[in-house]
Formats: structure tokens, sequence, C-alpha cells
């Protein structure tokens, strides 16, 4: 457990992690502190986050399970000491980490007799689990359980539903918040017109990503959801038959690609992340791991700079080139002058 002294800033606006603690694997806790703020303006923050980082970052989890010669969830199979049902169930608990984009299979194939555990699933590279030893069926018999799971990246969460329910296939209640729970407190301090606040907020998370990484994610989406007030209001258009309503065409990365090619300016990209465009998993893992966050990033460096990114291939440093050149059209230089 990592804590430290609170000490409060009275020039600028700062934050501070002031404890840290792994509680198990699959438990993560983070306090921290942002001051010094206006009366007011702490309650107005700690709100945005709480909901921002509850509803707004992604998480992983297994929505569905296939098998074949399987009837119906509570049915039993001979030599599994585990229902149907409590094998979706230990399944559930499975806590995982990727930077997957939309679905993904993995699987289990196991001879008994033995314990099954996560460990024995089969995944893609660019998925993870957090916790292997979670247990999900008990073979008393030398049989084989093989089955194939859906693996989904999302937000918010996915409650199954009877006509989900095909054949051979299960379907998953998915809690895709990797955040558990967030509190926000204030402490005011000071007299009159001079009283300040200290925002402090507690974050658990189930160990696919840290405190610090949520807050840091949470911030990002809040930003990005809040970003289409900072652009430019589109030309008045008339309106059609019911002059009195407007059709709102949802904010989309494309929208803000095209504002972009028309206004050339560098700051606009401050406000696209890596995770809105189209690199590979393995690219943006590397950009993330070199805190490479937004776009405009690689543009403080060279062609040479990016391929001393850890475990960057020439084809790599060519796929971030292509994206700055079809999009904005931006060539890096070879080289630093």
């Amino acid at each position: 457990m990592v804590r430290e002294k609170v000490t409060v800033s009275t020039r600028t606006l700062q934050w501070k992690c002031v404890e840290s603690r792994t509680d198990s694997k699959r438990l993560f806790y983070g306090r921290f502190i942002l001051s010094p703020l206006m009366k007011g303006q702490a309650d107005t923050i700690g709100i945005a986050m709480r909901r921002a980082l509850l509803g707004e970052i992604e998480g992983t989890c297994i929505t569905r399970v296939k098998s074949e010669n399987v009837p119906h969830e509570y049915s039993t199979i001979t030599g599994i000491q585990e229902s149907v049902h409590e094998i979706l169930i230990n399944l559930k608990e499975i806590v995982l980490r990727s930077n997957l984009y939309g679905t993904c299979d993995a699987f289990i194939c196991v001879r008994g007799p033995g314990y099954v555990t996560a460990q024995d699933i089969i995944l893609p590279p660019y998925v993870e689990i957090v916790d292997n030893t979670q247990h999900i069926a008990s073979l008393t018999e030398p049989i084989s359980l093989c089955i194939r799971l859906e693996i989904e990246r999302n937000r918010g969460y996915f409650r199954k539903m009877p006509h989900n329910f095909q054949d051979g296939s299960y379907p998953i209640d998915a809690v895709f918040m990797p955040v558990r729970n967030v509190n926000h407190s204030i402490h005011s301090y000071g007299d009159g017109n001079q009283k300040q606040e200290i925002l402090f907020l507690e974050i658990w998370t189930n160990g696919s990503l840290t405190p610090k990484e949520a807050l840091h994610e949470a911030s990002r989406n809040l930003i990005d959801l809040v970003s289409s007030f900072l652009q430019k209001e589109e030309e008045n258009l008339p309106l059609e038959d019911n002059q009195h309503t407007v059709s709102l065409s949802p904010f989309s990365f494309q929208d803000k690609l095209d504002k972009i090619r028309k206004n050339k300016k560098k700051i606009a990209l401050k406000s696209i992340f890596i995770d809105q465009s189209e690199f590979s998993p393995r690219v943006y893992n590397c950009l993330k791991r070199s805190n490479i966050y937004t776009l405009s990033d690689p543009l403080n460096n060279s062609q040479e700079d990016l391929k001393k990114i850890d475990h960057f291939c020439p084809e790599d440093v060519k796929e971030i080139l292509g994206i700055l050149e079809k999009h904005f059209a931006i060539d890096l230089p070879k080289k630093k002058f």
C-alpha cells in the first residue's frame, strides 16, 4: 500500500494520488485529490467524474458460451460435477483485460479427470486473464470438455434475453464496467469569499486496470463527449417541415476529421485519441506503453524516433505514417533537424 501526505497548492489546480493499494488480484483501490477549487466546482467535477468512471469506460467480458450436445442451460453432463448453469456463473466471474475491438473467440478443451480453471482458456494474444486461478468446472471422469467462448469489449452491462438463446449457444449476463465503485467527498477551507474546496475521489477497480488508469481514461472520455461544443457552429440551414425541431446528427470521429481537414490546425489533433483511430491492436499497445495518447503526440517525433519504440517494426511505422497521410495530409520527417 502506498499512502502520501495530502498537500494543497494555493496557486494552480493540481491533482495527486494520495493512497494506492492492491487488496487482491481483482480489487485495486486508489484515492486522489484535486485542489484548489472554488466553491461549487468540486461537486461539479465529482459528479461528472463518478458517472464517467462507472459508465464511460470499456471493459472485456465473456458474453456467450457455445457447446454441442447440451440440451439446455440447467442440464447436467455426466462426469462433470457442476451443472451447465454453474459453469456459466463461473465463466461470468472471469476478469479479462484487452484492447479488443468488437468480439473474438476463445476456447477451452480439457481432458479429465481434474479441475478446469481460467488458465485453461486458449485466448488470442490481445486478451489477458487477470486472475487465472478462477475455477470453472471439476471433471470427475476421463471425459473431454470442449466449449467455445465469445468475448466482447463494450461498456455498461449486457443482460441476456430469452430470444438470445440458440441451439448450443448460451448468453451470459456481462458487466463490462471495470470500475466497481466510486466515492467523492469534499473538504472546504478558508472564510467568506476566499473559501476553497478540495475534491477527494476514491476508486475501486476489478484489476483489469488500475484506479489511476481508470481516472485517465474517464477524463479523456469526458473531454471527448463535450469537445463538440468547442467546435464552430455549422452554418444555419433552413429547417424542414417542422420549424420547431432540429435533427442533430451524432458527433462522430468522421465529423472531427472533416473539421481538421478544413482548419489545418495542429492543435485539433490533441482532441483525437489513438483508440479512436484505426490502429491495429499491436500498434495501439506499443504507442500506449510509450505514453502516446493522442494523434498530436507522434508529430513531435521523426520516423527514426518511431522506429525506436519498443517492439516496433518497419510495418508499424508505415501504419502510423499511412493514417497521418490519409486523414491529415501530414508526413513526418525521416530525421530530426
